[in-house]
């Protein structure tokens, strides 16, 4: 389950921590997944496009994700990400995250505090091949080190296809 995690957070966080774009932004509708950003054109991350490889992703395989946004205020320490992962209307998990220590973790290109600016961020991380043929819901709420909203993302993952 902890891998399964990682990929989530790997989806959340990787947008969490550099991304978004508006209250009724784009969809990005894929044959197996999709997202979409449900923040406003106020909040500090701003996401252009969320990329993945495969497309779509396989339980057992790598999974590469790419991320292009931009960073309107400084991310300090102390921002977090609030993940929950749901089947159907049942919640299966619920999580925050440290954004700035996922990310040190991780040993991800960019690195707390985040600065303004434009931001390609590319992570990739392990799907266990045990992820249960289902589909699933990831609700990936982002806030500052104030509380403040950072970013909002809404992810469905098909593994039934």
């Amino acid at each position: 389950m902890r891998l399964f995690t990682f990929f989530i957070a790997g989806l959340g966080l990787a947008a969490c921590s550099f991304a978004l774009k508006t209250l009724s932004g784009p969809i990005s509708t894929m044959q197996k997944w999709s997202y979409k950003d449900c923040g406003s054109p106020s909040d500090p991350l701003q996401i252009n496009s969320i990329k993945i490889f495969p497309d779509p992703p396989n339980p057992g395989e790598d999974l590469t994700i790419t991320i292009m946004g931009d960073v309107t205020e400084v991310i300090e320490e102390g921002a977090h990400a609030d993940v929950t992962v749901k089947l159907g209307l049942i919640k299966l998990l619920r999580e925050i995250f440290d954004v700035c220590e996922e990310a040190r973790d991780a040993n991800a290109s960019v690195q707390c505090p985040v600065q303004t600016g434009s931001y390609i961020i590319e992570q990739t991380v392990a799907l266990p091949k045990e992820i249960p043929q289902a589909k699933f819901t990831l609700n990936v709420r982002g806030y500052t080190v104030d509380d403040d909203d950072l970013f909002c993302l809404d992810f469905q993952v098909d593994f039934m296809i």
